[in-house]
């Protein structure tokens, strides 16, 4: 059978024929010679290698970040599988992609020292396992872009890693047909992705090209996880493990300590404009700081809604009724609102002229841009007493032509916070550029650079690139308290809706237990309000996305699963080609290995298209495995191969939908052969 999967050009060929390599002499693989840093000036270019890591760095640190994280999270951060938690024995001769974040190594603004570490030890320890690594990533091409080439970034990477990286092409080919020739692992980097429009618009083509010949996802591109990418979204739907890097999970556990009520007082420090977009988040901090300052534009929004005298230029569109509900939150938790009293200005007729004007008192033709004196006074008295700062947005308000002395005002009142212990977080570009590079220790200054994804955090939203990993991925199942007897066989019911299906069976075979694994999580909600609601046992229900998470969780079952069942899913009618994409090869897989000897799968809908669909996938992917249950009993069974009626007597609510509108149900019940395991 063969296959169009990914192909790198690099000179050398996969074990077990699923990704080959060819010769390719236009690709140079670091000669002894490096043409990079004799053919060009290197202080041209925007490379920025800061560590070059040995072979024997302790690797401990990270390994057993998973264990740190405490305190209260937000909805928006589900249970992921780590990098730290995967044993580290099944990487050995997997093909792993890593999407990796390359402003680390091709950086213009801060200097990331603190961070790369832990992005490097990601491909380190892969590599040490014994994984074949692939790089990819995204950046801008901007002045000198022939220096940015896919050669040059692997040399870079090499001198970081003190490994050799190889630059590759890919490009569909049946790999079936190529020979195979390596024994061990390597570290291969693909092409720029910033200019594709498959990874752009999470083109289900290009994921599945990109990921066809990968065993194992890395997500280490944290600040990307906002977007929603091929490379970090789309590609989670073709691998049967999705996991995040070292890098990301230092990021994420340094955005969920943004929130964690764990030093008191706690107070953030709001830059930048933009209240309306960012009204959701400044509630969330309001509900839990000790105290807010805002020195950016939106103090202006606050000042307004106040009633105190702002310029109306000053002022955003519909911005009052947020900056108000805003005002409303702090009153009614009681907490202080830190408005400057003060402002430098500069004539908007001659930029060279600057001015000190009180916050009330601003004259006509003057353009606040930065905090004045008296606020920058009132605000370190404030802070006197911190224990945790949150610093986020420019802490100026526009371009700013003070001097580098006064400019750095505010910033040079958190020297006394740290004498103090004070833990600060610095989140955005140039909040990092005003904490990153003090001689502060790292332990109490957490640098997070990428701005966007920690506002749409703090508005509680779901980033896609965190929810595509695992969703809820739930490595620390107690069975023992999920069912009255564990040992029962188990039933699982993928896209269990509402829990039609599960709550009958459950109440008609109470010797078996049942599991609905279903990704949208207020119907899991509901399911998981009645089920304590009837006092059931043998039922629960999990959010989750199972073509990701379905080995993970039933492989801890100490039970045998004996029945699982896939009803209705939803057919995406826009893309008749790609009708019903859930069910991919890695969740057959899964559910192929884990189901007992005899066990059944029961599938069915209401088109006959997906059921076909999903027959045959199964057939295709179970190995031999599978097989249709022919012997259903006479008259039990259509003509085309259909069963007539629900064997199990157990209606899904889509199902009955279905029925009472006079429509047909395809249905079919699959069986593991016996014997074949």
């Amino acid at each position: 059978m063969s296959q169009s999967l990914l192909h790198f050009q690099c000179g050398f060929g996969l074990k077990n024929q699923r990704l080959s390599f060819i010769q390719d002499a236009s690709l140079p693989l670091l000669p002894v010679k490096s043409y990079f840093f004799n053919n060009c000036n290197a202080s041209q270019l925007s490379f920025k290698v800061y560590y070059k890591l040995d072979n024997h760095t302790n690797l401990h640190e990270y390994t057993n970040k998973a264990q740190s994280s405490n305190g209260v999270e937000l909805d928006g951060t589900p249970h992921v599988q780590t990098l730290s938690n995967f044993p580290k024995e099944e990487l050995l001769g997997k093909v792993v992609l890593v999407r990796f974040e390359s402003d680390i190594f091709l950086h213009n603004g801060v200097e990331p020292q603190c961070r790369l570490p832990a992005a490097l030890f990601t491909i380190k320890y892969l590599h040490q396992a014994g994984a074949i690594v692939i790089l990819v990533s995204s950046w801008h091409v901007k002045r000198n872009s022939e220096f940015y080439t896919t050669e040059n970034v692997a040399e870079v990477l090499s001198l970081a890693l003190g490994l050799e990286v190889r630059p590759a092409k890919f490009v569909p080919v049946d790999v079936y047909s190529q020979p195979s020739s390596v024994d061990k692992a390597g570290i291969y980097f693909l092409p720029n992705l910033f200019q594709s429009k498959g990874e752009l618009s999470n083109c289900s083509k290009f994921s599945e090209q990109l990921s066809s010949s990968v065993d194992i996802f890395v997500n280490d591109a944290f600040s990307q996880s906002h977007k929603i990418l091929a490379s970090t979204v789309g590609i989670t739907r073709f691998c049967s493990s999705c996991i995040a890097g070292f890098y990301f999970e230092e990021c994420l556990d340094q955005m969920k300590n943004i929130i964690r009520a764990n030093k008191n007082p706690f107070y953030a420090i709001i830059g930048g404009g933009n209240l309306v977009k960012k009204a959701v988040a400044l509630q969330v901090l309001a509900s839990r700081c000790d105290g807010l300052v805002f020195v950016g534009s939106v103090a202006y929004q606050i000042m307004h809604a106040l009633g105190i005298p702002v310029p109306l230029h000053l002022v955003e569109p519909r911005a009052i009724n947020e900056a108000l509900s805003i005002v409303e939150s702090a009153k009614s938790r009681n907490i202080p609102l830190i408005l400057p009293k003060d402002f430098w200005c500069k004539n908007e007729f001659s930029s060279g002229q600057l001015q000190v004007f009180h916050a009330r008192s601003i004259s006509r033709g003057w353009q606040p841009i930065d905090l004045g004196p008296k606020s920058v006074d009132e605000i370190s008295f404030f802070l006197q007493g911190c224990k945790k700062l949150l610093l986020i947005g420019p802490v100026k308000f526009n371009s700013s032509t003070l001097d580098a002395d006064r400019t750095n005002t505010l910033v040079t009142m958190l020297d006394n916070l740290i004498l103090r212990d004070c833990e600060i977080t610095a989140v955005g570009q140039m909040a990092c550029k005003a904490v990153v590079g003090k001689s502060w220790s790292l332990s109490v200054v957490n640098p997070i650079e990428d701005a966007s994804t920690v506002w749409e955090f703090l508005k509680q939203r779901k980033l896609p690139g965190l929810m595509a990993l695992d969703r809820a991925y739930p490595f620390e199942i107690d069975w023992g308290v999920t069912y009255a007897d564990p040992a029962q066989p188990l039933v699982v019911d993928i896209g269990s809706g509402n829990g039609m299906f599960i709550f009958k069976m459950a109440k008609k075979r109470q010797d078996w237990n049942f599991l609905g694994l279903e990704i949208n999580g207020k119907l899991v909600n509901r399911c998981i309000s009645h089920l304590n609601q009837s006092g059931m046992k043998n039922g629960y229900f999990i959010e989750t996305n199972a073509t990701s998470t379905f080995w993970s969780i039933i492989s801890t079952y100490p039970g045998d699963l004996i029945l699982v069942s896939i009803q209705c899913p939803n057919p995406d009618f826009n893309r008749p080609e790609q009708r019903w994409r859930m069910l991919q090869k890695s969740l057959v897989e899964a559910i192929t290995d884990l189901l007992v000897s005899d066990g059944k799968v029961f599938i069915q809908s209401d088109i006959e298209a997906v059921a076909l669909r999903m027959k045959e996938d199964f057939l295709k992917y179970g190995n031999g495995k599978l097989e249709v249950v022919s012997d259903q009993g006479e008259g039990k069974v259509h003509e085309r191969g259909w069963l007539k009626d629900n064997p199990f007597g157990a209606s899904s609510d889509w199902e009955q939908h279905v029925l009472d509108r006079g429509a047909p149900m395809y249905r079919l019940l699959i069986h593991k052969i016996a014997n074949k395991s």
